[in-house]
């Protein structure tokens, strides 16, 4: 990292360290609710959109110019490094990933080789034109959680109840820890490719992890992200670790390395504070539905958020999961003002 960006408050908050304000970004703010970005998508299939740098460029600095949000998410789909060792997976409009022919033996584990950089060469260079376009202000990088990508992969689409994942994971160990831990390989490929690009930090999306509970996490799925994080640890840039539902993980969410863990809205930060361990900054938590309600219920819930994100050693305000898509892109701006100047009359 440049020294500007190792100094940017998004950076500073992510290490513990003292911040002039709590730095703000918002997950999925690349998108989704900005009629910029339907227009630059008209006609575009979202598995196009991911390899084209010039587009994945334009998309990701789109918030920057209506919201002093102080990171950047590049924009991108957990599913991108599958499509590129070739396995059948695509992303359709209102469904999300939906994979041709679902892994469900041993023999399907070998369908996925090795992540090499020239798979992938368009992520390499949207992150390089974007830290050229950034200036000080830091890229996040992001890969989806081992977990995560293999309920895709064994339901062959998004599920609500992941019962053939999990019977997999109950049933057949040998098979599972098979699967996560190539899955884990293509990850830490994919992470390190936007790093040595230019990535100022990174976020895992295990957004399914809380499907499990805390025994079953330890046992099925801890070893796998610790070895993404461990991988990940001499590039000295911060680790996000996050998922939904996970209020009873959290503590194994930091235990598997991460320098600041996600909250979802269900967790009050004080709270979640007690349950990571120390020196664990934390990321979150205003539930996105909020954003939908008159601004004083806003600003107020906002509050709320700041003063319990004072308990933890380390706080970058965020939504308690992605920007919906019926969210008012002026709300996402005054939120940004008002968190920057409520915490700086309130030193974090």
């Amino acid at each position: 990292m440049t020294q500007p960006q190792t100094t940017s408050p998004f950076i500073r908050a992510c290490r513990g360290e003292p911040v002039p304000y709590t730095p703000v970004w918002f997950m999925r703010q690349a998108g989704r609710s900005l009629p910029e970005y339907h227009r630059v998508r008209e006609g575009v299939p979202m598995r196009e959109a991911c390899t084209r740098p010039e587009l994945i460029t334009e998309i990701t600095l789109q918030p920057l110019r209506r919201y002093d949000v102080d990171a950047a998410i590049l924009f991108s789909d957990i599913v991108v490094p599958l499509r590129a060792v070739g396995v059948d997976v695509d992303i359709k409009p209102g469904v999300g990933p939906v994979v041709g022919q679902p892994f469900r033996e041993l023999g399907d584990v070998s369908r996925l080789r090795p992540l090499e950089p020239g798979d992938v060469p368009y992520i390499t260079a949207a992150v390089r034109s974007l830290v050229g376009e950034l200036g000080p202000r830091p890229l996040i990088g992001f890969a989806g959680g081992p977990f995560t990508l293999a309920t895709y992969l064994i339901e062959g689409g998004p599920s609500k109840s992941h019962d053939r994942t999990k019977a997999m994971m109950y049933g057949d160990p040998g098979l599972w820890h098979a699967l996560l831990g190539r899955l884990t390989d293509i990850t830490i490929s994919f992470l390190r490719v936007q790093v040595a690009a230019g990535a100022s930090a990174v976020q895992l999306f295990d957004s399914w992890a809380g499907a499990v509970s805390p025994a079953d996490y330890r046992q099925a799925i801890l070893p796998h992200t610790s070895r993404i994080f461990a991988a990940l640890a001499p590039s000295g840039v911060p680790r996000i670790h996050f998922g939904v539902g996970t209020g009873e993980l959290l503590g194994l969410l930091a235990e598997a390395g991460a320098d600041v863990v996600g909250v979802d809205w269900r967790v009050p930060l004080d709270e979640a504070a007690r349950r990571v361990r120390p020196g664990t900054a934390l990321q979150g938590n205003l539930d996105p539905a909020v954003l939908l309600a008159p601004w004083d219920v806003v600003a107020a819930r906002a509050g709320e958020v700041l003063a319990a994100g004072r308990s933890a050693d380390g706080h970058v305000f965020n939504l308690g999961h992605g920007v919906l898509p019926e969210t008012s892109p002026d709300t996402l701006a005054r939120l940004t003002d008002l968190v920057h100047e409520a915490s700086a009359r309130t030193p974090a």
